[in-house]
């Protein structure tokens, strides 16, 4: 049997999916860090909503930093928290908002792997596109680099949001915001070409509209687009693994080299935050104290 507490967390579930539509993998990490809330509160005696208080939350939180969780970990379960007993005030379960009086664990953000300019012209310019699977393997990757768009976003893409005449893709984002990415032209033509030579050999009557497909003609699954750039990446010698995230850091990157502003790359992306997107001007200019230490005649340090 639950506790009225563990009622409460699956009402929370309820509302994340109908009322503030977050992704499967946001609701999959909130719904587990609750329970495990829920069981900690339990082993002191707490099952009931209304009994949340501050004191407990941060004893929970202090527990996770003595088991060693990451600060990305400890972030993300002050937020759900937060969030959680945020519902319960609202719900008129809580008289007061423990979750306000939180701190929030600063995130250490690591820089992320890039491809150079140059590994992604070998990655893109020599694959092996014999067949259909080829052909969508070369526009996976040609999409995925060339608009940065999340795998999730690439998978969810029906025939129909690809605009070839004016070079633009519709995807479908976080919380179900919408927006317009701009698509360079050898993304349109891998994708062109998948759709005229590769795209009719696997569909079948479980394919419905979506643009690409996996093996057996369904949509294709994130972990099998995971895997195909994961696979590809590693038939080119001497070019960093990386998953399709890696693929979107490195678009993100390469446009601020261009001389992309911040705000135009925040749009393409689909940042909600600018803080975010600033993450990659951190990632250029180690880029270039790197090319500068190398290229520069006192650009070494004297040891």
């Amino acid at each position: 049997m639950t506790n009225a507490l563990e009622d409460a967390v699956a009402d929370f579930g309820r509302h994340l999916r109908a009322e503030r539509a977050v992704s499967p993998h946001t609701l999959r990490a909130y719904l587990g860090d609750l329970a495990d809330l829920c069981a900690y509160a339990a082993a002191t005696g707490v099952a009931e909503p209304a009994d949340l208080d501050v004191s407990l939350l941060r004893a929970w939180l202090a527990r996770q930093h003595a088991l060693g969780r990451s600060r990305a970990t400890l972030a993300r379960r002050t937020a759900a928290a937060r969030a959680f007993t945020r519902h319960l005030y609202r719900r008129g379960l809580l008289q007061d908002d423990p979750g306000l009086l939180l701190g929030t664990p600063k995130r250490q953000r690591d820089l992320p792997g890039v491809l150079t300019q140059d590994d992604a012209t070998r990655l893109l310019d020599t694959m092996d596109t014999q067949g259909p699977l080829g052909l969508r393997d070369l526009a996976v990757l040609e999409v995925l680099y060339g608009t940065g768009v999340r795998v999730s976003e690439l998978c969810g893409l029906d025939v129909d949001d690809m605009d070839m005449g004016r070079r633009t893709v519709r995807v479908l984002g976080k919380g179900g915001r919408e927006r317009i990415v701009p698509v360079g032209e050898p993304a349109v033509r891998a994708v062109q070409d998948w759709l005229r030579a590769g795209r009719p050999s696997l569909a079948n009557e479980d394919s419905g509209p979506a643009l690409f497909l996996g093996a057996r003609g369904g949509r294709l699954h994130p972990t099998s687009a995971r895997r195909i750039v994961h696979g590809r990446i590693s038939e080119v010698g001497e070019v960093p693994d990386l998953s399709p995230h890696g693929l979107r850091h490195s678009a993100a990157t390469h446009l601020l080299e261009g001389g992309a502003d911040l705000r135009s790359v925040q749009e393409i992306l689909g940042h909600a935050s600018l803080q975010t997107t600033q993450l990659y001007t951190h990632v250029s200019a180690e880029r270039l104290k790197q090319v500068h230490r190398q290229a520069h005649p006192r650009g070494t340090r004297f040891e």
